[in-house]
């Protein structure tokens, strides 16, 4: 038994050698046009998808997600931080889509996972757009400065989305409040400096336009 287990370890200790000699060398690919083997594409699909819904286990939706105002202002923050990846209706791809890898999922479709109903689905769409996903181009927009309502109200946009026309989009669209996202306003200090700039400015720009002109020399000594 003793001898197995040194078996297993010398196995695992080689393995790990050489696979730490290949790292080094720099033979593995990374480059954005040459796509995961198949089964290493499966393999990392599925460990993703485990890690995200532990993650997004404890997460609880809130109850208005088909508030038409949810969906109206997710609509504007979808379009301005998402549509150029995940495709509006009646785009088949994107420039920018087509250089990822792997390639984001059309959101627009109605085969898509955006349609999916259901808690679970809800608070998956909210952690990943909180968080992002590490080597897949998915920023994390929690950390771009968007808060939790407006990653709600994108979610439920989002689950709205395979139902829409191309005119309902646009429509959603131009009634939105367009990038919009309480979290992107600057700290208190910052506001309150730039609150303070504003208003001396708006100070001098009054007392110049109430100034009265005098001639020169007048208060000459």
């Amino acid at each position: 038994m003793k001898n197995f287990l040194l078996g297993v370890f010398a196995t695992f200790v080689l393995g790990a050698l050489a696979a730490g000699g290949l790292l080094h060398a720099g033979v593995f690919d990374v480059a954005a046009d040459a796509p995961h083997a198949p089964a290493v594409h499966r393999l990392i699909g599925w460990a993703r998808e485990r890690a995200i819904a532990r993650s997004a286990a404890g997460i609880v939706p809130p109850a208005d997600l088909a508030d038409a105002g949810r969906i109206r202002r997710g609509a504007g923050n979808y379009d301005a931080m998402c549509a150029n990846c995940h495709l509006v209706p009646g785009a088949d791809d994107s420039e920018i889509r087509r250089g990822l890898s792997p390639v984001p999922p059309n959101l627009a479709q109605p085969d898509g996972r955006a349609g999916e109903g259901g808690a679970r689905e809800d608070a998956r769409r909210f952690w990943i757009v909180r968080h992002g996903i590490q080597a897949t181009g998915m920023p994390a927009w929690g950390r771009g400065g968007m808060d939790d309502q407006a990653i709600w109200d994108l979610a439920a946009f989002l689950k709205a989305l395979p139902g829409l026309s191309a005119d309902d989009y646009r429509r959603l669209v131009a009634a939105s409040p367009g990038h919009s996202h309480a979290g992107l306003a600057a700290p208190a200090a910052e506001q309150a400096g730039r609150r303070e700039s504003n208003e001396a400015q708006a100070g001098q720009e009054a007392h110049a336009a109430h100034a009265h002109p005098h001639k020169a020399g007048a208060h000459a000594h």
